[in-house]
């Protein structure tokens, strides 16, 4: 390739700047722009604000760095997922701001309550899980048939619940063995245990 064709002259600023300087579009001649990105991101703007509609300011940032709108950073290109559709390859939101958005989204169609209801149900609990009165309260804890949310347990309450299939009867027998009384089955029918009084 030429000198000459690896250059373009933008239409609105009328510099030659090289090809990268443009963004894409098939259906011109040369498959890109009439316009640089730059003159391209000033033109869109203006346009915007003819219709009315709200136009953010542009933040500048240092090379290898991005402005994140959600928490109001500027952070390096490490702290950003990758994003192959966004014009400069990264996602929206920083990785902080966008676990947090995820946690939330969780809490909402999981459970049907808002980040500041769950943390009222903490509050409400001390802080601790409210079955082992040790650990900070961190998972939601719901009845898997009715959906109807119980309480903030630990990890391993929660697991443990959860292992034990959400039974009372299997609670029942693992208290009895705590306890030290084994569980020794008495046949009551053809395939019918009763549990030890």
């Amino acid at each position: 390739m030429s000198e000459e064709q690896q250059v373009k002259r933008c239409s609105r600023c009328k510099e030659r700047k090289p090809r990268a300087a443009f963004a894409g579009n098939r259906s011109a001649k040369d498959g890109l722009q009439a316009y640089c990105r730059e003159c391209w991101s000033a033109y869109h703007q203006e346009r915007q604000l003819a219709k009315g509609k709200n136009v953010r300011p542009r933040v500048a940032v240092p090379a290898g760095h991005k402005f994140c709108r959600g928490c109001g950073e500027i952070k390096p290109h490490s702290e950003w997922h990758r994003n192959a559709t966004a014009s400069d390859g990264l996602a929206s939101c920083c990785k902080e701001c966008k676990a947090a958005r995820g946690r939330a989204g969780h809490l909402k169609s999981q459970y049907g309550m808002t980040e500041a209801e769950r943390d009222e149900l903490i509050a409400a609990q001390k802080g601790l899980c409210v079955i082992c009165l040790k650990a900070p309260a961190v998972h939601v804890d719901h009845d898997h048939e009715t959906g109807r949310v119980r309480g903030v347990l630990c990890f391993n309450c929660n697991s443990a619940l959860g292992k034990l299939g959400d039974d009372p009867d299997a609670l029942t027998r693992a208290i009895s063995y705590l306890e030290g009384i084994p569980w020794k089955p008495i046949l009551v029918a053809p395939g019918v245990y009763q549990l030890p009084s």
